[in-house]
């Protein structure tokens, strides 16, 4: 059986769902002043607008963000088609960044006119801190919060794609395995996260680091030339080797091998020919820093 309701009735039931609902109605003119809202505009850490002042439905969206919903607006107002939920990030009363999803529709005369819009928009925080923390759970290594081989490729693979100049550098922590078996896996963790942080510590911050093996390590060099790279990088293996880490219950050197590679050609032949001088590295003893012997064969 149908329900039937007069305006009237009507009326109260959208006062209801307004009041009630954790999302928040928005009601704007031409120009995308706001006309009314309902309390949830307050609820979410925005001032009721003051129909005197024009606060604009523009005014809580973050400055980067505007463009695209002005955009959304105005084609919501030519009577497009709901195109769905915009995300946008705005800034509450207490300076706080938080994320919104909005949705617009246009409120037209008899005559076919808009006057206006009605938006519905609602918080999206918690599902871009689940979508974040899935991202970092699929990009990053929880041992040593680097990131790891796949973030490692992706971002390898953008530079090659792009033409950007830069290197490749691989180091790897000289005799691990004995380690583990020397002193046991929790040692072993404790002597990855050391190298972790001293990489930190004396890599540039555009420098991306990564680990992607189980000792081993890839640093890629953004617009850096490979005589820097090599600077660079020999002090990370030169400090190391100075220094006599404490770690768990004992005290002892923690050395590392590392080569440099031009970042150019492909994916595969940058990796290649870095893998390529890590070996020489190890051949020759450890302790070290190679560097690719062909590289004027590189094309860039």
């Amino acid at each position: 059986m149908g329900m039937n309701f007069t305006v009237q009735e009507s009326s109260a039931i959208c006062g209801l769902l307004a009041e009630s609902t954790s999302d928040i109605i928005i009601k704007s003119d031409l120009a995308g002043t706001i006309v009314s809202a309902s309390p949830g505009l307050e609820r979410m850490g925005f001032r009721q607008p003051d129909i005197r002042v024009g606060m604009r439905l523009f005014d809580i969206v973050a400055p980067e963000a505007r463009e695209d919903v002005a955009h959304a607006y105005d084609g919501a107002l030519a009577g497009a088609d709901s195109g769905g939920w915009i995300e946008f990030p705005a800034i509450t009363n207490d300076d706080r960044q938080r994320w919104f999803e909005i949705q617009m529709r246009a409120l037209k005369h008899d005559d076919g006119q808009p006057y206006g819009a009605i938006s519905i928009m609602r918080s999206i925080d918690e599902r871009r801190n689940l979508e974040q923390q899935l991202f970092a759970a699929t990009y990053t290594d929880p041992l040593t919060k680097l990131t790891n081989r796949a973030a490692f490729v992706s971002m390898l693979e953008h530079m090659v794609d792009k033409d950007m100049d830069g290197c490749l550098a691989l180091f790897s922590i000289d005799f691990f395995r004995t380690i583990n078996m020397q002193y046991g896996q929790s040692t072993g963790d404790e002597v990855l996260v050391v190298f972790a942080d001293l990489l930190r510590e004396m890599l540039r911050s555009d420098d991306l680091i990564s680990r992607i093996g189980s000792e081993r390590f890839a640093v890629l060099l953004p617009r850096t030339k490979p005589d820097e790279a090599e600077a660079i990088c020999s002090r990370v293996i030169n400090t190391l080797a100075d220094l006599r880490q404490s770690v768990g219950e004992s005290r002892f050197a923690i050395t590392a091998s590392a080569s440099v590679a031009r970042i150019g050609v492909s994916l595969d032949s940058t990796i290649e020919r870095a893998e390529m001088a890590l070996f020489v590295a190890k051949t020759k003893g450890r302790n070290r820093l190679e560097m690719e012997k062909a590289l004027q064969k590189v094309r860039h």
